[in-house]
């Protein structure tokens, strides 16, 4: 390793926090030799990234030394943790991810509360008229798979046309339960990936394209298949062959696939189909999916709550049963449903991460709106980090 090519120190650092934190590192594809998972004080980690990042000064381009920089002082929050040094809730958002944790005002949450009750016609608690609304949507388990075919079909193509897809990236599906998500991709490397979908609740045939998008095409595949083509083999940037959790590669990387759908189909689009072919290959009411839809677009003000419901939990401390009190009544959630939210908010390794699904989406989007008809592409084929994003959104 020489300052002008810190990935292997990069990806050695990683797979040393990984021997503490297992889940740290998402996936990797790199040199084998280089995923040496020996145990190493945590202080001696933190010496080892403040020496990388004095090396990274040297690196160039800029583009690289900025991604690699803003990477490794995300690792040394981690290890800060692992050295009995943690920061409070807020700074650790912003320590992790380069993102600031907003959550919703109570104004805004009456608001949005309040269009859902108007949208979402019926009596009754709110989350059981919402739940009985969605049991007319729901795909059976053994239909899952096979109504993401046709719709992993369409999105590739589209993506093919409109972005590019690498030569020879491929992925595999299938079903799993017991997992605090609601779906994940593994990469793999070698452009492969591995999509999992959690059953534990019952998956909604309008929201599969989204969850197809955000995962497969042009979501979160698409972005490490073409980053490891473009930055890994061809620039021979080889900390592009690992991704890793709780660092802001997550925030662009979350905020990318909140905003792949739209990418590649309009809402219109998107409607037309689930009403249309896909209602009827799935035996459901194409009425009851458009109701589903507009209800779920009346509530998209109410994405953030789970990071709302992260504030209240670990910045504010307050009590479990209240805060899933709280995401019952501003998530619109059933019992189970909260649940599996709160699951999601408390598990150590996502209780920072919740931020990257709403002000990653939001991150990304204003960079979207201004950055022209190839900021998509860019975001799946460049090095950008949060502050390159705010950056050129502001100027713009």
């Amino acid at each position: 390793m020489t300052p002008a090519d810190p990935a292997e120190a990069y990806v050695r650092l990683a797979h040393a926090i990984d021997a503490h934190e297992e889940g740290f590192i998402d996936g990797y594809g790199g040199p084998a030799a280089w995923a040496d998972r020996t145990l190493v004080p945590p202080a001696d980690l933190r010496d080892r990234a403040r020496r990388l990042l004095d090396d990274l000064q040297a690196v160039e381009p800029p583009e690289r030394r900025a991604f690699l920089d803003v990477q490794v002082r995300a690792m040394l929050v981690t290890i800060g943790r692992l050295c009995g040094d943690p920061l409070a809730y807020r700074d650790e958002v912003r320590g992790l991810f380069d993102l600031e944790p907003r959550g919703l005002t109570q104004p805004e949450l009456d608001a949005a509360l309040a269009l859902v009750e108007d949208r979402l016609q019926g009596t009754g608690p709110l989350p059981a008229r919402l739940d009985a609304l969605r049991a007319r949507v729901i795909v059976p388990r053994d239909r899952v798979l096979e109504l993401a075919e046709p719709i992993l079909a369409e999105l590739r193509s589209r993506t093919r046309d409109r972005l590019g897809l690498p030569d020879g990236e491929a992925f595999t599906i299938g079903l799993v339960t017991d997992r605090p998500w609601s779906g994940y991709n593994w990469p793999l490397g070698n452009l492969q990936s591995r999509i999992d979908i959690n059953t534990d609740l019952p998956v909604l045939l309008t929201n599969l394209p989204d969850l197809m998008a955000h995962e497969g095409y042009p979501g979160h595949h698409t972005e490490h298949a073409s980053k490891e083509a473009r930055l890994a083999r061809e620039l021979g940037w080889r900390e592009h062959s690992l991704q890793l959790l709780n660092t802001p590669e997550c925030a662009v990387s979350e905020g990318l696939a909140m905003n792949a759908l739209r990418a590649v189909m309009d809402a219109e689009e998107e409607l037309e189909w689930l009403a249309g072919d896909l209602a009827a290959y799935a035996g459901l009411n194409p009425d009851d999916v458009r109701a589903y839809v507009q209800a779920s677009q009346a509530m998209e003000p109410l994405r953030s709550v789970n990071a709302s419901a992260a504030l209240l939990l670990h910045d504010e401390q307050r009590p479990a049963a209240e805060v899933l009190a709280f995401l019952e009544t501003y998530g619109v959630l059933t019992p189970e449903r909260a649940r599996q939210s709160l699951r999601f908010i408390s598990t150590p390794m996502f209780r920072a991460y919740t931020f990257t699904y709403s002000a990653g989406k939001e991150l990304v989007g204003d960079f979207l709106k201004t950055g022209g008809p190839g900021a998509f592409r860019r975001l799946l084929t460049e090095p950008l980090t949060p502050g390159r994003l705010r950056a050129e959104a502001h100027r713009a």
